[in-house]
């Protein structure tokens, strides 16, 4: 039987899954570096990448294994009370863990650890195992005319954010920038609407907590 190999994990701002963006793209300056396993870290393995804008990582989901295929899962999207088959969602709760995350390709570094490729528009976890890299091909890969299915049906405005200017200036600008890209889209799950309930979302070193009321999401603590 054919097993999958980790080629390399990736490092973010994400220690939790809660926070991480719904999808790749939808925070364009969410940051990962993606540093090969010593078996994979040859210079040749990813001769000609600078050439593409754009990659497809496959990556494995962890902590959502389950004994038993279910065919349908309940999508957080339709609030939790609706079921949708497996295949036409993006649940994590799969046959096989398998994640697919289209991000950009902002350059290569020169590390300790061999090179290493640094993209933007991350969904995935601090130290999330990947298991392929592929370039992203516009005339093959792009469909303007696609469908979103009850996944764009639901999309939801952006929240407004209110945060104490010295809150943020714990982060640098760019993570800043990141921080607030994540809560304009409101972390909660779709069916929580309790506006004394106080969240928080880990992001870099910190534990960022908030409430939610009337389509504004304040922050009241970074520590």
């Amino acid at each position: 039987m054919d097993t999958l190999k980790i080629i390399a994990h990736i490092r973010t701002d994400f220690p939790e899954k809660f926070g991480i963006p719904r999808q790749s793209g939808l925070v364009k300056s969410a940051v990962g570096r993606i540093v090969f396993e010593p078996e994979f870290r040859s210079p040749d393995a990813i001769k000609g990448i600078s050439g593409f804008s754009h990659l497809w990582i496959l990556w494995k989901f962890e902590d959502t294994h389950r004994k038993e295929f279910n065919a349908t899962v309940r999508p957080p999207r339709l609030g939790g009370n609706e079921t949708v088959g497996v295949f036409a969602s993006r649940s994590p709760y799969r046959p096989n863990p398998i994640g697919l995350s289209s991000v950009k390709l902002e350059g290569i570094e020169d590390t300790p650890e061999g090179k290493v490729l640094v993209v933007s528009g991350v969904d995935m976890r601090d130290n999330t195992p990947i298991y392929d890299i592929k370039p992203y091909l516009s005339y093959a890969d792009s469909h303007p005319d696609a469908t979103d299915g009850f996944g764009g049906d639901c999309l939801k405005e952006s929240l407004v954010v209110e945060c104490d200017t010295k809150l943020l200036y714990k982060f640098d600008e760019k993570k800043r920038e990141t921080l607030l890209d994540i809560l304009r889209q409101d972390p909660r799950p779709r069916y929580h609407d309790d506006p004394e309930r106080v969240y928080g979302v880990s992001f870099d070193k910190y534990n960022v907590k908030f409430k939610v009321g009337s389509g504004i999401l304040k922050v009241i603590e970074i520590s």
